[in-house]
């Protein structure tokens, strides 16, 4: 089930500006929060409130930047849950469960995906900012950031 829709999003905008006049509030080609911006961007006439909240409740939790990739997990979670229990409550709407977990499941599998060894497909740990260790062979690679476009894994070392 999908975020329940009451106000359109162009109305939406106006009564969040109004709302929290510390941000502000931009069209864009994707919904996305910039911290160095303190801008929320969303895509103008969509239909999804669930995600500009999402990112308004980015916002609201002063999210930054993020050294290890298991830390955007915890962010993008507790944004989902801001968003779901107190800022949708606040516009009479619901965000529903499966709406969170179908988000928050592109991030696990960004993550699964940057963390799997390219040599022997084994799991590794982060070691520092884009960089893996696989455990099994040792194999260390680097990633590129990928939230947006595809992953490049590049092996350092065997």
């Amino acid at each position: 089930m999908a975020a329940t829709i009451t106000p359109s999003t162009t109305s939406l905008v106006i009564k969040l500006a109004q709302d929290y006049p510390q941000f502000t509030f931009a069209e864009g080609d994707d919904f996305y929060w910039s911290p160095s911006e303190q801008t929320i961007y969303y895509v103008k006439d969509s239909a999804d409130v669930a995600a500009f909240l999402h990112e308004l409740a980015h916002g609201l939790l002063e999210h930054g930047s993020y050294i290890r990739d298991i830390r955007l997990i915890e962010l993008e979670r507790d944004a989902w849950t801001h968003a779901s229990m107190h800022l949708a409550p606040l516009y009479n709407m619901t965000i529903g469960n499966e709406v969170v977990e179908s988000a928050l499941d592109t991030y696990r599998d960004w993550l699964h995906a940057r963390s799997t060894c390219p040599h022997c497909q084994a799991t590794g740990v982060q070691t520092s900012s884009n960089t893996y260790r696989c455990v099994a062979c040792h194999t260390s690679w680097k990633v590129n950031e990928a939230r947006i476009c595809a992953l490049r894994r590049y092996t350092l070392s065997n």
